[in-house]
Protein backbone atom coordinates (compact mmCIF):
# COMPACT_ATOMS: atom_id res chain seq x y z
CA UNK A 1 0.00 0.00 0.00
CA UNK A 2 1.37 3.30 -0.84
CA UNK A 3 2.33 6.56 1.70
CA UNK A 4 -0.91 8.09 0.09
CA UNK A 5 -3.17 5.22 0.38
CA UNK A 6 -1.71 4.45 3.68
CA UNK A 7 -2.76 8.17 4.70
CA UNK A 8 -6.39 7.80 2.92
CA UNK A 9 -7.31 4.99 5.58
CA UNK A 10 -6.78 6.47 9.33
CA UNK A 11 -7.62 2.62 10.60
CA UNK A 12 -4.90 1.36 8.44
CA UNK A 13 -2.17 4.23 9.80
CA UNK A 14 -2.74 3.73 13.19
CA UNK A 15 -2.53 -0.21 12.55
CA UNK A 16 0.40 0.52 11.37
CA UNK A 17 2.03 3.03 13.88
CA UNK A 18 0.86 0.56 16.56
CA UNK A 19 2.97 -2.16 14.85
CA UNK A 20 5.93 -0.03 14.57
CA UNK A 21 6.10 0.92 18.16
CA UNK A 22 5.65 -2.66 19.21
CA UNK A 23 8.00 -3.76 17.11
CA UNK A 24 10.83 -0.59 17.75
CA UNK A 25 12.82 -1.61 21.22
CA UNK A 26 14.69 -4.11 19.80
CA UNK A 27 15.72 -1.87 17.22
CA UNK A 28 16.66 1.18 19.40
CA UNK A 29 19.59 2.50 21.14
CA UNK A 30 18.79 2.91 25.36
CA UNK A 31 18.78 6.26 24.76
CA UNK A 32 16.24 6.61 21.90
CA UNK A 33 14.32 3.90 23.04
CA UNK A 34 13.53 6.46 26.14
CA UNK A 35 12.88 9.40 24.79
CA UNK A 36 10.36 7.10 22.69
CA UNK A 37 8.98 6.16 26.24
CA UNK A 38 9.00 9.90 27.02
CA UNK A 39 7.36 10.79 24.29
CA UNK A 40 4.41 8.17 24.50
CA UNK A 41 3.86 9.56 28.39
CA UNK A 42 3.67 13.12 27.03
CA UNK A 43 1.56 12.27 24.33
CA UNK A 44 -0.71 11.00 26.67
CA UNK A 45 -0.75 14.47 27.60
CA UNK A 46 -0.98 15.98 24.63
CA UNK A 47 -4.32 13.96 24.24
CA UNK A 48 -5.90 14.47 27.56
CA UNK A 49 -5.24 18.66 26.42
CA UNK A 50 -6.68 18.20 23.11
CA UNK A 51 -9.86 17.43 24.10
CA UNK A 52 -10.58 20.57 25.80
CA UNK A 53 -8.63 23.14 23.14
CA UNK A 54 -9.43 20.66 20.07
CA UNK A 55 -12.96 19.49 20.49
CA UNK A 56 -13.95 22.36 23.02
CA UNK A 57 -12.53 25.19 22.10
CA UNK A 58 -11.06 26.37 25.31
CA UNK A 59 -7.41 26.66 25.66
CA UNK A 60 -5.42 26.23 29.11
CA UNK A 61 -2.68 26.93 30.37
CA UNK A 62 -2.67 25.18 33.54
CA UNK A 63 -2.25 21.73 32.45
CA UNK A 64 0.49 20.63 34.08
CA UNK A 65 -0.71 21.08 36.78
CA UNK A 66 -2.92 17.73 36.38
CA UNK A 67 0.53 15.91 35.59
CA UNK A 68 2.10 17.20 38.95
CA UNK A 69 -0.69 15.68 41.28
CA UNK A 70 -0.81 12.29 39.87
CA UNK A 71 3.55 12.82 39.81
CA UNK A 72 3.47 14.07 43.47
CA UNK A 73 0.60 11.59 44.38
CA UNK A 74 3.08 8.30 43.29
CA UNK A 75 6.22 9.74 44.46
CA UNK A 76 4.53 10.54 48.03
CA UNK A 77 2.86 7.35 48.11
CA UNK A 78 5.89 5.09 46.83
CA UNK A 79 8.83 6.78 48.82
CA UNK A 80 6.43 7.22 52.27
CA UNK A 81 4.24 4.32 52.08
CA UNK A 82 5.67 1.57 49.75
CA UNK A 83 2.49 1.62 47.35
CA UNK A 84 1.87 -0.09 44.63
CA UNK A 85 1.05 0.57 41.23
CA UNK A 86 -2.59 0.17 41.69
CA UNK A 87 -2.82 1.84 44.46
CA UNK A 88 -1.23 5.03 43.20
CA UNK A 89 -2.85 4.99 39.48
CA UNK A 90 -6.39 5.06 41.43
CA UNK A 91 -4.82 8.02 43.87
CA UNK A 92 -3.34 9.93 40.89
CA UNK A 93 -6.02 9.78 38.62
CA UNK A 94 -8.49 10.84 41.66
CA UNK A 95 -6.31 13.70 42.63
CA UNK A 96 -6.27 15.12 39.64
CA UNK A 97 -10.16 14.69 39.04
CA UNK A 98 -11.10 16.51 42.13
CA UNK A 99 -8.87 19.37 41.37
CA UNK A 100 -10.35 19.77 38.00
CA UNK A 101 -13.49 19.45 39.06
CA UNK A 102 -12.56 22.61 41.71
CA UNK A 103 -10.91 24.60 39.36
CA UNK A 104 -13.65 23.68 36.48
CA UNK A 105 -16.16 25.37 39.08
CA UNK A 106 -13.93 28.62 39.01
CA UNK A 107 -12.60 28.78 35.50
CA UNK A 108 -15.69 27.86 33.54
CA UNK A 109 -16.87 31.29 34.80
CA UNK A 110 -14.58 32.77 32.16
CA UNK A 111 -14.40 32.61 28.60
CA UNK A 112 -11.78 33.56 26.21
CA UNK A 113 -8.41 35.01 27.48
CA UNK A 114 -10.06 35.61 30.95
CA UNK A 115 -10.05 31.47 31.22
CA UNK A 116 -6.77 31.20 29.73
CA UNK A 117 -5.78 33.63 32.71
CA UNK A 118 -7.20 31.79 35.54
CA UNK A 119 -6.04 28.60 33.91
CA UNK A 120 -2.68 30.22 34.36
CA UNK A 121 -3.54 31.49 38.40
CA UNK A 122 -4.62 28.04 39.04
CA UNK A 123 -2.01 26.19 38.00
CA UNK A 124 -0.04 28.28 39.44
CA UNK A 125 -1.82 27.28 42.96
CA UNK A 126 -0.12 23.99 42.36
CA UNK A 127 3.46 25.39 41.65
CA UNK A 128 3.12 27.20 44.67
CA UNK A 129 1.79 24.44 46.85
CA UNK A 130 5.07 21.99 45.28
CA UNK A 131 7.66 24.32 46.04
CA UNK A 132 6.27 25.88 49.30
CA UNK A 133 5.22 22.37 51.20
CA UNK A 134 8.15 21.60 52.00
CA UNK A 135 7.06 18.89 54.76
CA UNK A 136 5.17 17.29 52.14
CA UNK A 137 6.85 18.03 48.66
CA UNK A 138 10.44 18.59 49.73
CA UNK A 139 10.14 21.87 47.99
CA UNK A 140 12.81 22.93 45.38
CA UNK A 141 14.73 19.40 46.50
CA UNK A 142 11.64 17.23 44.95
CA UNK A 143 10.97 13.42 45.55
CA UNK A 144 13.31 11.87 44.56
CA UNK A 145 14.34 7.54 44.65
CA UNK A 146 10.38 7.14 43.25
CA UNK A 147 11.09 3.12 42.11
CA UNK A 148 10.40 1.33 39.01
CA UNK A 149 6.18 0.01 39.61
CA UNK A 150 5.06 -2.70 41.50
CA UNK A 151 2.02 -5.29 41.63
CA UNK A 152 2.16 -5.93 37.73
CA UNK A 153 2.22 -9.49 36.51
CA UNK A 154 5.59 -8.62 34.70
CA UNK A 155 8.81 -7.09 36.14
CA UNK A 156 9.20 -3.33 34.19
CA UNK A 157 13.01 -2.93 36.27
CA UNK A 158 14.16 -2.66 32.60
CA UNK A 159 13.87 0.02 29.84
CA UNK A 160 11.84 -2.51 27.56
CA UNK A 161 9.23 -3.92 29.64
CA UNK A 162 8.96 -0.38 31.54
CA UNK A 163 8.13 1.02 28.12
CA UNK A 164 5.71 -1.33 26.84
CA UNK A 165 3.87 -0.83 30.08
CA UNK A 166 3.94 2.85 29.10
CA UNK A 167 2.75 1.78 25.35
CA UNK A 168 -0.31 -0.08 26.96
CA UNK A 169 -1.11 2.72 29.07
CA UNK A 170 -1.30 5.23 25.90
CA UNK A 171 -3.28 3.09 23.86
CA UNK A 172 -5.59 2.41 27.06
CA UNK A 173 -5.59 6.53 26.80
CA UNK A 174 -6.08 6.85 23.20
CA UNK A 175 -9.07 4.37 23.30
CA UNK A 176 -10.92 6.24 26.17
CA UNK A 177 -10.21 9.68 24.64
CA UNK A 178 -11.33 8.64 21.49
CA UNK A 179 -14.84 6.81 22.73
CA UNK A 180 -15.26 9.92 24.51
CA UNK A 181 -14.81 12.69 21.25
CA UNK A 182 -16.99 10.29 19.04
CA UNK A 183 -19.58 9.74 21.60
CA UNK A 184 -22.96 12.13 21.09
CA UNK A 185 -21.23 14.07 24.31
CA UNK A 186 -18.29 14.70 22.33
CA UNK A 187 -20.28 15.35 19.06
CA UNK A 188 -21.90 18.32 21.47
CA UNK A 189 -18.31 19.48 22.44
CA UNK A 190 -17.54 20.24 18.98
CA UNK A 191 -21.31 22.08 18.78
CA UNK A 192 -20.03 24.09 21.60
CA UNK A 193 -16.20 24.92 20.15
CA UNK A 194 -18.09 26.08 17.13
CA UNK A 195 -21.11 28.28 18.23
CA UNK A 196 -22.10 28.03 22.35
CA UNK A 197 -25.15 30.44 21.32
CA UNK A 198 -26.41 27.62 18.57
CA UNK A 199 -25.83 24.58 20.70
CA UNK A 200 -28.05 27.12 24.02
CA UNK A 201 -30.73 27.86 21.57
CA UNK A 202 -30.84 23.91 20.57
CA UNK A 203 -31.36 22.91 24.74
CA UNK A 204 -28.04 21.69 25.49
CA UNK A 205 -26.12 22.48 28.52
CA UNK A 206 -23.49 23.58 27.53
CA UNK A 207 -21.99 24.52 30.94
CA UNK A 208 -22.63 21.02 31.91
CA UNK A 209 -21.11 19.55 29.08
CA UNK A 210 -17.83 22.09 29.47
CA UNK A 211 -17.34 20.89 32.59
CA UNK A 212 -17.57 17.53 32.30
CA UNK A 213 -15.03 17.27 29.45
CA UNK A 214 -12.79 19.70 31.88
CA UNK A 215 -12.98 17.24 34.19
CA UNK A 216 -12.27 14.14 32.00
CA UNK A 217 -9.14 16.16 30.60
CA UNK A 218 -7.52 16.76 34.04
CA UNK A 219 -8.16 13.13 35.29
CA UNK A 220 -6.41 11.47 31.69
CA UNK A 221 -3.96 14.25 32.54
CA UNK A 222 -3.12 12.83 36.27
CA UNK A 223 -2.65 9.26 34.19
CA UNK A 224 -0.34 11.13 32.42
CA UNK A 225 1.48 12.20 35.67
CA UNK A 226 1.69 8.64 37.47
CA UNK A 227 3.41 6.92 34.59
CA UNK A 228 5.47 10.22 34.79
CA UNK A 229 6.64 9.71 38.25
CA UNK A 230 7.52 6.55 37.65
CA UNK A 231 9.58 7.11 33.96
CA UNK A 232 11.21 10.06 35.44
CA UNK A 233 11.78 8.17 38.83
CA UNK A 234 11.87 11.80 40.65
CA UNK A 235 9.34 14.59 41.00
CA UNK A 236 9.46 18.33 41.53
CA UNK A 237 8.17 21.63 41.00
CA UNK A 238 9.33 21.73 37.54
CA UNK A 239 6.46 19.39 36.54
CA UNK A 240 3.98 22.21 37.31
CA UNK A 241 5.93 24.82 35.65
CA UNK A 242 4.52 27.26 33.33
CA UNK A 243 6.99 26.03 30.43
CA UNK A 244 5.39 22.64 31.01
CA UNK A 245 1.91 24.02 29.81
CA UNK A 246 3.12 25.58 27.34
CA UNK A 247 4.91 22.89 26.00
CA UNK A 248 2.08 20.58 25.89
CA UNK A 249 -0.13 23.81 24.18
CA UNK A 250 2.62 23.52 21.57
CA UNK A 251 2.14 19.58 20.90
CA UNK A 252 -1.13 20.00 20.37
CA UNK A 253 -0.79 22.88 18.12
CA UNK A 254 2.20 21.21 16.36
CA UNK A 255 -0.02 18.07 15.58
CA UNK A 256 -3.09 19.41 15.30
CA UNK A 257 -5.70 20.46 17.17
CA UNK A 258 -9.02 17.85 17.75
CA UNK A 259 -7.53 15.17 16.21
CA UNK A 260 -6.03 13.28 19.28
CA UNK A 261 -3.67 11.47 16.98
CA UNK A 262 -2.24 14.89 15.91
CA UNK A 263 -1.24 15.61 19.77
CA UNK A 264 0.36 12.81 20.22
CA UNK A 265 2.78 13.13 17.03
CA UNK A 266 3.38 16.66 18.09
CA UNK A 267 4.54 15.38 21.11
CA UNK A 268 6.92 13.08 19.60
CA UNK A 269 8.46 15.97 17.32
CA UNK A 270 9.02 18.15 20.41
CA UNK A 271 10.48 15.59 22.73
CA UNK A 272 13.01 14.05 19.90
CA UNK A 273 14.00 17.73 18.99
CA UNK A 274 13.94 19.19 22.20
CA UNK A 275 16.48 16.05 23.39
CA UNK A 276 18.55 15.32 19.89
CA UNK A 277 19.16 19.00 19.29
CA UNK A 278 20.28 20.02 22.85
CA UNK A 279 22.84 17.57 22.39
CA UNK A 280 24.39 19.52 19.73
CA UNK A 281 23.34 23.26 21.12
CA UNK A 282 22.07 25.04 23.74
CA UNK A 283 20.10 27.27 21.85
CA UNK A 284 17.39 24.56 21.08
CA UNK A 285 14.51 26.63 22.30
CA UNK A 286 14.98 28.73 19.62
CA UNK A 287 14.94 26.46 17.21
CA UNK A 288 11.96 24.45 18.66
CA UNK A 289 10.81 28.47 18.57
CA UNK A 290 11.20 28.68 14.49
CA UNK A 291 10.08 25.04 13.79
CA UNK A 292 6.47 26.09 15.82
CA UNK A 293 6.79 29.39 14.12
CA UNK A 294 6.97 27.89 10.69
CA UNK A 295 3.79 25.48 11.59
CA UNK A 296 1.47 28.36 12.71
CA UNK A 297 2.78 30.45 9.33
CA UNK A 298 2.51 27.41 6.65
CA UNK A 299 1.00 24.47 8.24
CA UNK A 300 -2.03 26.13 11.10
CA UNK A 301 -4.38 23.11 11.73
CA UNK A 302 -0.91 21.18 12.40
CA UNK A 303 0.64 18.34 11.13
CA UNK A 304 -2.13 16.22 10.64
CA UNK A 305 -4.38 18.55 9.69
CA UNK A 306 -1.86 19.81 6.71
CA UNK A 307 -1.89 16.29 5.42
CA UNK A 308 -5.69 15.72 5.47
CA UNK A 309 -5.85 19.21 3.20
CA UNK A 310 -3.52 18.00 1.26
CA UNK A 311 -5.30 14.51 0.80
CA UNK A 312 -8.50 15.97 0.38
CA UNK A 313 -6.97 18.64 -2.86
CA UNK A 314 -5.94 15.51 -4.38
CA UNK A 315 -9.35 13.80 -4.18
CA UNK A 316 -10.82 17.10 -5.94
CA UNK A 317 -8.19 17.54 -8.55
CA UNK A 318 -10.11 15.76 -11.71
CA UNK A 319 -7.75 13.11 -13.16
CA UNK A 320 -8.61 11.87 -16.48
CA UNK A 321 -6.47 8.95 -18.25
CA UNK A 322 -3.37 7.86 -17.41
CA UNK A 323 -3.57 10.32 -14.67
CA UNK A 324 -3.52 13.19 -16.97
CA UNK A 325 -5.07 16.47 -15.26
CA UNK A 326 -8.29 17.67 -16.97
CA UNK A 327 -8.63 21.34 -17.59
CA UNK A 328 -11.87 22.18 -15.89
CA UNK A 329 -12.11 25.48 -18.00
CA UNK A 330 -12.79 23.16 -20.89
CA UNK A 331 -9.08 23.84 -22.50
CA UNK A 332 -8.19 20.56 -23.01
CA UNK A 333 -6.03 18.33 -21.11
CA UNK A 334 -2.46 19.12 -19.55
CA UNK A 335 0.28 17.50 -17.37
Amino acid sequence: MTETALLRHPRTAAIGAALVLLAAPPLLSSFLLTLLTQALVYGILAMSLDLLLGYTGLSSLGHAAYLALGAYSVGILTTRHGANFWVTLMVGVLAAAVAAAIFGLLALRATGVYFLMITLALGMVIWGLAHRWVSMTQGDNGLSGVPRPTGLPWSVAEGVPFYYLVLIAFALAFVVLRTVVRAPFGQTLVGIRESETRMRTLGYHVWLHKYIGFVIAGAVGGFAGVIWAYYNGFVSPADAELATSVEVLLMVALGGRGTLFGPAIGAGVIVMLKNLVSVYTHRWLLILGTVYIGTIVYAPDGIVGTLRSWLAARRRRPVGVAGVVVNPEGGGPHG
